[in-house]
C-alpha cells in the first residue's frame, strides 16, 4: 500500500521511515479528514439539513458556578 504510492522518499528507503515522517503522514491524514467533514456539514447546513452533533461536548457541561 504504502510502498507503490510514491509520494514520498527516495529509492531504497523502503521500511526505514523516520517517525518525524510517520508523524507527518498521520497528521496529514487527520487533517484531509477534517476538511472534509467540515465541508459535509457546510453542505448539510446548505442543504437546510441538521447537523450530526448537537454542540461542542465541552461545550454540554455547565461550569458556570454560583
Amino acid at each position: 500500500m504504502d510502498e507503490g504510492d510514491g509520494k514520498k522518499g527516495g529509492a531504497g528507503r523502503g521500511a526505514a521511515r523516520s517517525e518525524a515522517e510517520i508523524r507527518a503522514e498521520r497528521l496529514a491524514k487527520t487533517l484531509r479528514e477534517n476538511l472534509q467533514r467540515r465541508k459535509q456539514q457546510a453542505r448539510a447546513r446548505r442543504a437546510g439539513a441538521a447537523d450530526e452533533t448537537s454542540g461542542l461536548p465541552a461545550a454540554k457541561k455547565d461550569e458556570s458556578g454560583g
